[in-house]
């Protein structure tokens, strides 16, 4: 697969989780754009422009949506949802059950 492929093929899921989360948080384009520290005369269209998938943010900038929208980058790329709704549940344990699922995750890797 190359560059090319991959990055259009992102777009839309990028786009997608992108809106979900912040329909999840229940805020608007526009301050989630001004708490990601996008000038408050262009938050509102440049989160549309995200959520379209018409431009894609760079990966500080999903990095600080993120952080207003309180889930793990990594659930921006997700293209499975099963996986995104792991990526969202995991980021809300304690370290310590974190590492408590891994251990019981691997159990059962091992089981098989």
């Amino acid at each position: 697969m190359t560059r090319t492929q991959i990055t259009t093929q992102a777009v839309p899921v990028i786009a997608s989780r992108l809106r979900e989360a912040r329909l999840l948080a229940g805020i608007s384009q526009k301050a989630m754009g001004i708490l990601a520290g996008i000038d408050e005369f262009t938050a509102s269209a440049r989160v549309n422009q995200y959520e379209q998938g018409k431009h894609v943010p760079d990966f500080l900038t999903l990095e600080k949506f993120a952080s207003v929208l309180n889930v793990p980058t990594e659930f921006f790329y997700a293209r499975d949802d099963v996986m995104a709704e792991m990526l969202l549940l995991f980021a809300q344990l304690t370290q310590k059950q974190k590492s408590q699922l891994i251990a019981h995750i691997k159990k059962l890797n091992i089981d098989r």
